[in-house]
């Protein structure tokens, strides 16, 4: 049974979070192979670090979706309509390219897949999420206990089938369509009996501060730098963060990694 990890790059951005990424997927100790999905944004330069570490690249151009779905879900308009308000997305983030993560639909070459956000670090083995059915992602947890009935798609079990993926495909164009969080509204509609994972299999960089309570570095498995990116210099919330913004660097110099249950929990965590 074929099994790999798989996460997307659209950008020189992406390729610098996906390098971190792939070397804290490779200490894990990993038997599965690794995948980059990669657009048409990113340069062979930029990928070229990716390759020297092993992974499997694999070509995924922009889904064919429609002029007016386009339209709809382009950067300022999207934000217009639905706009974020709990943290700053960085200049780089293209909304639109968010829905070219349904490709991994496409490798039916694997039985089941764990796809990763490329701005995520992986911090202990994660395999047994491959004994995990489709569809399994952790809720979007990073305020408060009512974010617990939105799925996060940073992190999620998903098992390839072109069946499923062309399904995919018809119900994300369908007539005035509107996905107000691009693949994470419309995947929880797809799947609206999605399985839910711990939260520690995905969590989200605020709950460092917002809810301290839930962070516990012996059971955080996947962190995952929403909102803000750890690569950036000097974001709004880079002090309230230092502890993992250091931790991303950490990784993605391949240097001075710490171990990781001997961190410190934030302050007001049991």
């Amino acid at each position: 049974m074929r099994h790999a990890y798989v996460t997307l790059v659209t950008n020189a951005d992406y390729a610098m979070g996906a390098e971190a990424l792939v070397r804290s997927l490779k200490l894990s100790g990993t038997g599965a192979d690794i995948v980059v999905l990669h657009t048409g944004g990113v340069t062979g330069g930029a990928l070229r670090p990716l390759t020297a570490l092993g992974v499997r690249l694999v070509e995924a151009e922009l889904l064919p979706t429609s002029a007016a779905f386009n339209e709809r879900h382009q950067r300022a308009k999207l934000h217009a309509d639905a706009p974020f308000t709990k943290g700053n997305k960085p200049s780089f983030h293209t909304p639109l390219d968010n829905f070219a993560k349904l490709r991994l639909w496409q490798l039916t070459d694997y039985e089941r897949v764990v796809f990763i956000d490329a701005d995520a670090l992986v911090l202990r083995n994660i395999d047994r999420l491959f004994s995990y059915p489709e569809f399994c992602a952790a809720p979007n947890v990073y305020e408060s206990l009512a974010d617990f009935h939105r799925l996060n798609s940073g992190v999620f079990v998903a098992r390839p089938c072109g069946k499923t993926y062309n399904d995919m495909l018809a119900m994300l164009d369908r007539p005035d369509a509107f996905w107000r969080r691009t693949d994470q509204t419309f995947l929880q509609a797809f799947f609206p009996d999605w399985h839910g994972l711990p939260v520690f299999f995905n969590m989200l960089q605020y709950v460092w501060f917002n809810m301290p309570e839930l962070w516990d570095w012996k059971s955080v498995s996947v962190v995952h730098y929403q909102y803000e990116k750890p690569w950036e210099k000097d974001h709004p919330k880079a002090e309230k963060l230092r502890p993992l913004i250091d931790l991303w660097h950490a990784y993605y110099a391949g240097e001075g990694i710490p171990d990781i249950d001997r961190l410190e929990n934030p302050t007001g965590a049991t």
